[in-house]
């Protein structure tokens, strides 16, 4: 299997909508790979000091446009980004109500179908046509369990 080169993806991504793949967006997709869970910007910016804020923040819009990055908002509102599942792996996630850390966590191909059937009921039920579905489950994580 080949496997998929993320920036040159990201490159032709933005190239269709006359966008550049600039050093700073590089950085921010580069930061985000690294990662196994999605990150807020001032959690970026720690990561990429190099990288104004306000370009931080231009390049989360852009790539956030551009369905380069899938954005969270947890459950004070704070807004958290990954790329997007077309660039990587369908995963849910595992949220602490305490400290705030955010857990990718992938399914078996078993639970994935039987979650993927729930979501097309729920929403076929309220009268819509599904398209995906995200599924985070809030808990406390193990440092803040002790």
């Amino acid at each position: 299997m080949v496997q998929m080169d993320v920036h040159d993806e990201v490159r032709r991504r933005l190239a269709s909508r006359e966008v550049m793949y600039t050093r700073g967006r590089e950085a921010v997709v580069r930061e985000l790979q690294r990662m196994s869970g999605p990150l807020s910007a001032a959690e970026l910016h720690e990561r990429i000091d190099s990288l104004p804020l306000s370009s931080l923040y231009r390049s989360l819009t852009v790539l956030d446009e551009a369905g380069v990055l899938r954005k969270h908002h947890d459950a004070d509102g704070l807004a958290r980004f990954e790329l997007a599942d077309w660039l990587g792996e369908h995963h849910h996630h595992l949220v602490c109500v305490s400290c705030g850390i955010v857990e990718d966590v992938s399914l078996s191909d078993k639970s994935e179908r039987l979650l993927d059937r729930l979501a097309g009921s729920l929403a076929g039920e309220a009268g819509y046509e599904p398209r995906d579905h995200v599924l985070e489950v809030e808990g406390l994580c193990g440092n803040c369990r002790r």
